[in-house]
């Protein structure tokens, strides 16, 4: 994801987080010259995201904080692993490790739970499904998240607004009600090298938007039957989406029923956060510090 983004998160989380004043409770009991080491643990089995934002919070502090990475992004951990040591002012250490946990155990929940949805569906013998990510992400984290879905093996649906067309529901009704009329505009006026995807609740609807011209159909909240029939009446003119309610159940029956990807809104809203710890070590003194406290 492009860095300024990553820069304005790391930036207001950690101004939400130290305010005006900084760490009082640090700045009260460790000497400004304290200078310390740090490990990060995995505490359970996971797959790894979120370990280049964890850097830059610290650096993003003080940039003589130094730090030396075990395992990499994509990585699957043991319980109770190392995953990287880290040494620099004992102030800065203890300033962002609140920040940089929240970042590295949430984009690593979720890369952990799209690891599992991708493993589920490729114990199908045969399947071409593959799981997408979705726009239901943390406001700001939109790209973090999606890299920590291709982290997990997940495939990334479109980013935002910007790089792909998806008509829904709510533009249907915003063109009359016609699939026909909104994918003829989109057609006409969107970008060329875009695919054109509608969604649609019924087969009628999915035979008006494959005579129409859509590149892919997404299935919103169709069950097993009708997704079955669904494959059967689209018979390759069109790819076709599967979407609304998908759980990591349901995944290996519908790896058999023929759709080309299956997208999941839970990977980026309800992947729980991971057990990481920073684990504090023995302090010692240097005689100039670097400290930029924010």
């Amino acid at each position: 994801m492009r860095d300024h983004f990553i820069e304005r998160l790391i930036d207001l989380s950690l101004d939400e987080y130290l305010g005006a004043a900084g760490d009082v409770t640090s700045n009260a009991l460790v000497s400004a010259t304290a200078h310390g080491k740090a490990e990060l643990w995995a505490k359970e089995e996971m797959t790894l995201s979120g370990l280049t934002v964890f850097e830059q919070v610290f650096r993003r502090l003080d940039d003589s904080v130094e730090l030396d990475f075990d395992l990499s992004d994509g990585d699957r951990t043991l319980k109770k692993q190392r995953v990287a040591r880290m040494e620099g002012p004992m102030r800065v250490l203890l300033a962002g490790e609140r920040t940089a946990l929240n970042l590295v155990q949430r984009l690593s929940g979720i890369a952990t739970m799209t690891a599992k949805a991708v493993s589920t569906i490729a114990s199908v013998r045969g399947t071409k499904l593959k799981i997408l990510d979705t726009r239901k992400t943390t406001p700001g984290m939109r790209g973090l998240s999606k890299e920590a879905v291709r982290h997990g093996g997940g495939v990334n649906h479109r980013i935002g607004l910007f790089d792909g067309v998806l008509i829904k529901d709510n533009h249907i009704a915003a063109v009359g009600g016609s699939i026909r009329e909104a994918l003829k505009r989109a057609r006409e006026n969107a970008p060329r090298l875009v695919k054109i995807e509608i969604e649609v609740t019924s087969m009628a609807q999915l035979e008006e938007a494959i005579d129409s011209g859509a590149d892919i159909v997404m299935l919103d909240n169709m069950n097993d039957a009708q997704i079955v029939q669904a494959v059967q009446l689209a018979d390759g003119r069109c790819e076709l989406e599967v979407s609304g309610g998908v759980t990591l159940d349901r995944l290996p029956v519908l790896a058999k029923l023929g759709a080309d990807y299956v997208s999941m809104g839970a990977l980026t809203h309800s992947a729980r956060a991971m057990d990481l710890s920073l684990e504090i070590l023995t302090p010692r003194e240097v005689s100039k510090p670097r400290i930029r406290m924010r």
